[in-house]
């Protein structure tokens, strides 16, 4: 495995001044993210516990006299010029989305920004399901506000961010990624609570690795089946209120009542109904065994949640299954799963680290045998929210 090489803010910085002729005012970061456990939980009001990785998008900019954005990404070898005043769904695209709807949204919580140029890299690989997305967002946010000199919250630009992405991007997300890219703590996972936004840091026990295998099988099918799977959630949502009137979201059904209601469900709404009740279960649980430093039991807890995946909720593939196998019988790796919304992108497992290198190994050996592919894998760290830098 090739070592990581991080983007670094002093490379944005020499960049942003060779692109634009002078130095930049200040440079924002803001980190990808990887699920733990608790997937497909968020929009239906549940708990997850993600962590921010060491792998971020980083924004160096300077404000401009005019009303005026202007962005050059590094990695797509591109550029965009945006006006805030017709900041507006449609009027930008691909990348550029994101870095307008940001805009469009801080505005639109009653600040006035001033225009910014702007320099847009990182190392967050777009499509891996690492959310590339709401790295982006938190980092142009933070910068945004950093420039216009605004106090905005943290949480606050998270909310922010998820607008973006309903309205800019047309991606109805829940909030997990915005949340743990802008709030994330170092060597810590968050179990965020998705409908009070509550959130409690749980410490990472220092001997586990994060590792992170990208299967680079494109997520085409996610968004149609995505959108599909909420629907069946609501579904589910609507039949169970007939027996449970108090309820909203299958947040609020616990495994035992859904067993007892399981008839007024069609099969295949049941499943995916069980898989959302069960996860948020196996959710909570984990985050206790993780604060007791209980790797073993937390372990058994992701590979359940990636049985429920496969099988009720039906968002693996065959290329994520192998390298969750591969991963699970590994000595020394504590449990695995697809994470993310599935059909491609990621998987995550937690290892000793005298374990990694054979991690590696049985993963990749088994992914060339399966596919004649080589999966990329990332041993991340947690990190740190988005931050921003004031430069002098």
């Amino acid at each position: 495995m090739e070592k990581h090489v991080a983007v670094t803010a002093e490379a944005v910085i020499e960049q942003f001044t060779q692109r634009m002729g002078r130095r930049p005012t200040l440079v924002a970061r803001g980190p990808g993210r990887v699920n733990l456990i608790g997937e497909h939980t968020d929009y239906n009001d549940g708990f997850v516990l993600p962590v921010a990785i060491d792998r971020a998008a980083l924004v160096a900019a300077a404000p401009r006299d005019d009303r005026t954005l202007y962005a050059w990404a590094n990695h797509y070898g591109a550029d965009t010029t945006l006006v805030l005043d017709d900041a507006r769904p449609g009027v930008a695209r691909d990348w550029a989305v994101y870095v307008l709807g940001m805009a469009a949204m801080i505005e639109r919580d009653g600040y006035r920004l001033q225009g910014a140029d702007m320099l847009i890299d990182g190392d967050v690989p777009g499509g891996a399901g690492l959310s590339s997305s709401a790295a982006l967002e938190n980092a142009v946010g933070a910068a945004l506000a950093g420039l216009a000199n605004l106090d905005i919250s943290p949480l606050r630009l998270a909310q922010l961010g998820q607008r973006t992405e309903h309205e800019f991007a047309g991606v109805m997300s829940g909030i997990m990624d915005q949340m743990i890219s802008a709030l994330g703590q170092a060597n810590h996972a968050l179990l965020i609570d998705c409908r009070s936004y509550e959130f409690r840091p749980i410490p990472m026990p220092a001997d586990v690795r994060i590792v992170v295998c990208d299967s680079k099988v494109s997520r085409e099918l996610a968004a149609s089946a995505y959108n599909e799977r909420r629907a069946q959630c609501e579904e589910a949502v609507a039949r169970l209120q007939t027996a449970l009137p108090g309820i909203k979201a299958l947040r609020d059904v616990s495994p035992e009542q859904l067993e007892q209601h399981q008839a007024l469900l069609a099969p295949l709404v049941l499943q995916r109904a069980r898989h959302i009740v069960t996860e948020n279960a196996r959710t909570l649980e984990a985050a206790e065994r993780l604060a007791a430093g209980d790797l073993v039991r937390f372990g058994v807890l992701m590979n359940e949640s990636h049985r429920s995946l496969r099988d009720d909720y039906a968002v693996s593939s065959p290329q994520l299954d192998v390298l969750v196998s591969a991963a699970q019988v590994v000595s020394g790796v504590y449990g695995a799963r697809l994470t993310g919304a599935g059909f491609g992108g990621c998987t995550v497992s937690l290892a000793a680290p005298e374990a990694v290198e054979l991690l590696i190994s049985a993963v990749t050996d088994a992914y060339q045998q399966a596919f004649n592919m080589t999966p990329e894998v990332y041993v991340c760290t947690a990190t740190d929210g988005a931050r921003v830098t004031m430069l002098e």
